[in-house]
């Protein structure tokens, strides 16, 4: 399926946001993830199925100032 991951279209063959974050090699720490304008808390990213077209904006933290 394709997804739009910040801006960039991507295929992927995950099923569910802890797949695609699997994938993605996400750190397990200091991501937020929203799908379609939408946070989804890390807890529901396995429950949380994709969708063909999902719009997903990934912000990882930084250090510094």
């Amino acid at each position: 399926m394709k997804v739009i991951i910040n801006n960039q279209p991507k295929d992927t063959n995950a099923s569910s946001l802890q797949e695609l974050a699997n994938e993605l090699a996400l750190p397990g720490q200091g991501v937020a993830v929203a799908v379609n304008n939408e946070m989804i808390p890390k807890d529901n990213w396995a429950a949380h199925k994709l969708k063909d077209g999902d719009d997903i904006l990934i912000i990882k933290a930084a250090c510094g100032g």
